[in-house]
């Protein structure tokens, strides 16, 4: 019996597209899978996310324990992490292509293994330049199981249950940035920080078995025609799919640049708050170790679970009610209205609570946790929003899309994550969370840009 082939409907809104089967492969409809199927290849993807963001947030917590065992400064050691995110942005540059080379599932579990490897690596480094190299190496898979994963839920979720199944999806990289520095504090505390990795080790082989056993191959149609047409790609044709130009591209549409932009902004808010913790959470209550200090990232965790399932919830009924309101007619900027409040709403009162508090002493320990958790909710919630729009506005260059749109969240992420502890002792916490709100505002202007002139029937005036 072959391979199961499924064919992506990711550029239309309906069940309408037809394919022929070869006979090594059954090729069926994307949308037509089993729901309990489609959840399971759900699960996966987002299990894979949560292990990328898992080992870029774990080593945040025990900052401190790996300088000193490698014999460097937290200093040094944040703008590796910041290197680590940079890495992730530009990551499915070139996993993208191969995966447009070789087929999504052979490189999809190649990127496994490849995350798998530096694992080990980074176990066993004796010194900071070795295992710098294994993170920027384990780093380089990093975004693209979230730009193949959305695209997953394109090709097999129907517009109107992609808000939610993004949500589902969004479940792995929020709950990393919570569990990481809970459970590298635990590892920490009573261990070693080597440890952590060991984790991480078992987490991406029981990913990459997972994935071998449930994530089927997915080709769109054109792909399908030209490999029963027998056309083959030449060399140079196959060292072209390398050029970013294609990625880069996209960025010349507005649209998508204030989509990405306003996703760094993002971004920055979130690296912002994961990053500052130990820095002014620790001296201001006098957690001493690592464990206690990283339970305070329960709480902005708990504010990502929420914020990407109630936000995936709240974007699919937003769609429907712009259905009903055009007569039928979808448009994919329709669902970003529903990240609105959390741009001009949550995330400015709970990120002004979060740093002035901590300022002036308000409010004990209580104000930042709640204001955390609120802040995760805000974060989430918008996200999910632009998350699936990305993956709607250009259906013919789906994955060049989000390519983008992660390359520029994680410049975002990385400046943030390597300035806010400098920035804040340059000009205090209240004020560097001042400059983030600021900076969501922006973005929350760039959104309202998007659903008022690129959100238009065709024809339509105003």
């Amino acid at each position: 019996m072959g391979e199961t082939t499924i064919i992506s409907e990711s550029t239309t809104d309906g069940p309408n597209l037809t394919a022929s089967s070869t006979p090594k492969s059954k090729v069926i409809v994307g949308y037509s899978l089993p729901t309990w199927r489609k959840y399971l290849i759900l699960f996966v993807t987002s299990w894979l996310t949560l292990i990328v963001t898992f080992s870029s947030t774990s080593m945040l917590i025990a900052t401190p324990e790996i300088a000193t065992d490698l014999s460097t400064t937290p200093e040094i050691l944040n703008i590796t992490n910041a290197g680590v995110l940079v890495a992730m942005g530009l990551s499915a540059l070139i996993w993208s292509p191969l995966s447009n080379l070789f087929g999504r599932k052979k490189i999809y579990n190649v990127a496994i293994f490849f995350m798998f490897v530096p694992s080990i690596g980074a176990v066993v480094a004796p010194d900071l330049a070795t295992f710098t190299a294994m993170r920027l190496m384990g780093g380089l898979t990093g975004t693209y199981f979230m730009v193949a994963g959305q695209t997953i839920i394109t090709d097999i979720f129907e517009p109107l249950s992609r808000g939610q199944a993004t949500g589902f999806f969004m479940v792995g990289s929020v709950a990393g940035p919570a569990l990481g520095p809970c459970i590298g504090g635990l590892i920490v505390t009573f261990s070693h920080w080597r440890n952590i990795y060991w984790l991480q080790v078992a987490m991406s082989g029981f990913g990459l078995v997972l994935s071998l056993i449930v994530i089927p191959s997915v080709k769109r149609e054109v792909e399908v025609i030209q490999v029963n047409g027998k056309e083959k790609l030449s060399f140079f044709d196959a060292l072209q799919k390398f050029n970013p130009l294609g990625v880069f591209r996209q960025l010349l549409r507005p649209n998508i640049l204030l989509a990405d932009v306003t996703c760094g902004c993002l971004a920055a808010t979130q690296y912002g708050i994961l990053a500052s913790v130990r820095h002014v959470i620790n001296p201001r209550f006098n957690l001493t170790t690592p464990l206690i200090s990283g339970l305070f990232y329960i709480a902005p965790g708990m504010g990502f679970f929420v914020g990407s399932i109630v936000g995936g919830r709240l974007a699919d009924r937003t769609v429907k009610r712009y259905i009903a309101k055009r007569n039928g007619i979808r448009l994919p900027g329709d669902r970003l209205n529903s990240g609105l409040i959390g741009l001009f709403v949550i995330l400015p009162i709970s990120l002004l609570l979060f740093g002035w508090g901590l300022q002036e002493s308000i409010g004990g320990l209580a104000l930042p946790i709640v204001a955390a958790v609120w802040a995760g909710v805000g974060l989430m919630g918008t996200f999910n929003a632009l998350n699936t729009y990305t993956a709607e506005v250009n259906p013919a260059k789906t994955a060049e899309v989000i390519c983008s749109k992660y390359m520029v969240q994680y410049l975002f992420g990385a400046s943030s994550l390597a300035g806010i502890v400098p920035l804040i002792d340059a000009i205090g916490v209240g004020w560097s969370f001042t400059l983030l709100v600021a900076s969501d505002f922006l973005g929350g202007g760039m959104v309202l840009l998007i659903t008022r002139f690129w959100t238009k029937v065709p024809g339509e005036s105003g």
